[in-house]
């Protein structure tokens, strides 16, 4: 996302945009027609590089067409669609599984990518000023997308998240492949800054941007966000299908209050914030609501009921919401036109890196509390049980007393990980706290 923030700094904002949506639609080809696991890989690889340039490129083109009082309303639309297409994914992929075939969740993306190519191509008219990268040679247009950042930067994320996935779980914390890994990313994170001041405005994160009150806070409060989403999103059906035991299918279906109230939170934030000016109280409100909501999902037994788990999905849904978006909304006041591609990005990627560093860190130490407290079971094969899906858990234990018994360690295992989803709510409120009280109806910056 760092990287198409500079693309679309750059170059042509629609043909970015239409690049990134090609770029997506070659690896879901890829993945539909995989004959083994590495050409699938690759296929998830470059359609998620796509997908990354198409949904920054979505609030960019907004940045370009709509003046900046009424952003937030068509932002909030955004990421109400984003909502909603969290629940209906997994659904239709459910439904392509079992009635066609796993390949049709990719080669579904195909129709409707061509008819984004091409309403996207005939009806979308950007009038921006001419680019200065039209006067350059290839070489120096590709050393502006700061190569060397970026080949510092992609590796410590992936040594961080290695280190995370494999620590306490395939090795142990004090195994030299995990020491190696750390001190590989730290190594290279100060690489990666140390470019960034060194290259100044042609960095891929200009420090007089990242370093902006409302973008840093913005940053922080984002990547907070991001991580209690994910955590929460990952974990939920994971509760309905072990505890509940429901289907995938079914388990996504009950997770329908926190994505629709987060829906309409989204939307309702963008409408009031359209009309009133002002993002930073939903901010604060976001805070609030998220860690409350977040809090009383960490009360779950595995006897709560209807009422308390969709009570609670929808005070969290609706808290989320409220802030979802207030980030780049935050970034699109402070910062000039030919700056808001950077701010923007980088929002979006403080969303994705909260939501992959955090759920590696649940799953960690859901794996490690589901794996110790089955081992005080007496007569079951703990190792075993920890490795296989949630839902066929009541198919491998038939004993009702030693399946209460597993049920409250799976339970208690994964509440534990809505622990994260409740602390980096909390701490979100700082960047709430600190962000510059802004309006939208301001004259914009050019």
């Amino acid at each position: 996302m760092l990287l198409f923030g500079k693309f679309y700094q750059l170059y042509s904002p629609k043909w970015v945009y239409l690049i990134a949506i090609v770029i997506f639609e070659i690896g879901s080809a890829v993945c539909g027609a995989a004959p083994n696991s590495t050409a699938f890989i690759i296929g998830r690889a470059v359609a998620g590089l796509g997908s990354a340039g198409a949904f920054s490129g979505t609030v960019i083109i907004i940045v370009h067409s709509v003046p900046l009082r009424k952003r937030p309303m068509y932002t909030g639309l955004m990421g109400g669609m984003f909502g909603i297409a969290s629940v209906a994914g997994p659904l239709l992929g459910g439904l392509f599984t079992d009635k066609v075939s796993w390949r049709w969740c990719f080669y579904i993306n195909l129709p409707i990518g061509a008819v984004t190519l091409v309403i996207v191509t005939f009806l979308l008219r950007i009038n921006i000023p001419r680019k200065s990268t039209e006067s350059l040679t290839m070489y120096q247009q590709f050393l502006k997308l700061d190569p060397l950042g970026t080949l510092c930067f992609m590796p410590s994320v992936i040594c961080l998240l290695l280190a995370l996935q494999w620590g306490g779980t395939t090795y142990a914390w004090s195994s030299g492949r995990i020491i190696a890994l750390f001190v590989v990313f730290g190594i290279l994170l100060i690489a990666f800054i140390a470019v960034q001041i060194w290259r100044k405005e042609e960095a891929t994160v200009p420090p007089r941007i990242f370093v902006q009150r409302s973008v840093l806070s913005a940053f922080w409060f984002t990547i907070c966000l991001g991580s209690s989403m994910m955590t929460i999103i990952y974990y939920l059906p994971l509760w309905f299908q072990a505890i509940k035991g429901v289907s995938a299918v079914k388990s996504g279906i009950m997770n329908l209050p926190m994505i629709l109230s987060l829906v309409i939170g989204v939307i309702m934030s963008g409408g009031l914030v359209t009309a009133i000016g002002y993002y930073a109280p939903f901010m604060i409100g976001c805070c609030v609501l998220s860690s409350v909501g977040a809090g009383l999902l960490t009360t779950f037994q595995t006897d709560t009921g209807h009422a308390k788990w969709i009570g609670y999905q929808v005070i969290y849904g609706i808290g989320l919401g409220m802030g979802m978006q207030q980030g780049s909304v935050a970034c699109q006041t402070v910062l000039s036109k030919a700056d808001v591609p950077i701010g923007s990005s980088l929002i979006f990627f403080a969303q994705q890196l909260g939501g992959t560093i955090f759920i590696a860190v649940a799953q960690n130490i859901f794996t490690n509390k589901l794996t110790s407290g089955l081992q005080h079971i007496p007569g079951l094969d703990a190792a075993n049980l920890a490795q296989v899906g949630a839902t066929t858990i009541r198919d491998l234990v038939k004993d009702p007393n030693t399946l209460r018994l597993v049920l409250e360690v799976y339970n208690e295992s994964v509440v534990k990980t809505y622990y994260i989803a409740l602390a980096m709510s909390c701490v979100a409120i700082l960047g709430a706290l600190t962000i510059e009280w802004k309006s939208v109806k301001g004259q914009e910056k050019a």
